[in-house]
């Protein structure tokens, strides 16, 4: 017993003390990392067969939803600019789906995946791929307007517009109209999803010109750009689930958060450099989510049979939240949504 006693009296604090300090921290570290990573989607509810367009389906969020809906039956399109590498996506969905559903009584799950190419920054090409797909299908289910882009240069597209402003809300406004007669023709209540972000809580909107069509040739800074489309996606939701509340076709907006890994930061500040990169990346990995996490509001809004009434709301980790004041501001929600149609020469 006194040798003992002389042990633990000559122990050294400090190095006993090490492994439980150490534990704190990585308890305290992985509770935060849990807190930013979000819920995950609530529902494990099938899709059977539900044709499902997601654009920008081969990388980053849009993958992870298209991964989530196969493994729940739906048959995907993937739609990008980018065949090469949506062909490759399709091989690898094909191969981790199938071996995820693979049973002894079913050895070769069917796994339905599409690539069609769209270019959202241009108009033709959404009108190509629209007169594409209802001329093969006679209805769509989900429509997932996913793909976008931030921190791009500032510039003006072909179509004479602000490349953020066309990319991420003009062309999908555009596709969402042309194919709403096939989403009214959904034995399913028929589901719109916008992704909208936190930026466009900071947005600069002129109320006389939401869409700030002469933005572009001004100093619009790169941010002010991304942040005024999430806000014009956002308005043009609103509006249009007011315009749908006769037909069983819903209309949601959601914000993935801030994410990693989706080539989004390629333009950005903190991609300028190696050191750079060094030195943000923990903090990233910390306080960022994943693709996975940040697909799981998408993959709820497309799948729970408990939102098939609901419509016009904004989501934030599967849960409906308020987005800035000025998004909720419906006489510009409208005035927004008429100079949309008018810009784009629609009839509705």
């Amino acid at each position: 017993m006194d040798e003992v006693m002389k042990i633990v009296e000559n122990a050294d604090p400090l190095s006993s003390w090490w492994p439980f300090i150490g534990a704190v921290v990585i308890g305290i570290v992985m509770t935060i990392r849990s807190i930013m990573g979000g819920q995950r989607c609530p529902t494990t509810n099938l899709i059977d067969k539900q044709i499902v367009i997601v654009t920008g389906g081969y990388s980053g969020i849009g993958f992870e939803i298209c991964k989530a809906l196969l493994a729940r039956n739906a048959h995907i399109i993937i739609a990008g600019k980018n065949i090469e590498k949506a062909e490759k996506t399709k091989e690898i969905l094909q191969r981790e789906v199938k071996c995820a559903l693979r049973t002894p009584q079913q050895q070769n799950p069917d796994v339905k995946i599409e690539i069609k190419y769209l270019d959202l920054q241009l108009f033709d090409s959404v009108k190509s791929f629209a007169r594409n797909i209802c001329e093969q299908f006679d209805h769509i289910d989900v429509l997932i307007n996913n793909a976008g882009i931030i921190f791009n240069p500032v510039e003006k597209t072909s179509d004479g517009f602000e490349i953020h402003l066309q990319v991420n809300y003009l062309s999908p406004f555009l596709l969402t109209h042309l194919l709403l007669p096939h989403l009214k023709k959904s034995p399913n209540f028929a589901r719109i999803i916008n992704v909208s972000a936190h930026a466009h809580a900071s947005a600069k909107i002129d109320f006389d010109d939401p869409l700030n069509i002469g933005a572009w040739a001004i100093n619009f800074h790169q941010r002010d750009a991304f942040a005024h489309s999430k806000l014009a996606v956002v308005l043009g939701t609103k509006q249009l689930a007011k315009e749908l509340k006769e037909y069983n076709v819903t209309v949601n907006v959601y914000t993935p958060g801030l994410v990693r890994g989706t080539g989004h930061l390629k333009n950005s500040p903190i991609m300028s450099s190696l050191s750079v990169k060094l030195i943000t990346f923990p903090w990233m990995w910390l306080f960022m989510k994943n693709p996975f996490e940040g697909a799981q509001t998408a993959i709820y809004l497309a799948t729970d049979s408990k939102l098939k009434n609901t419509t016009g709301e904004y989501f934030n980790d599967c849960e409906i939240t308020r987005p800035c004041e000025l998004a909720e501001d419906e006489k510009l929600a409208e005035k927004l949504f008429n100079q949309t149609k008018r810009v784009l020469k629609l009839d509705l």
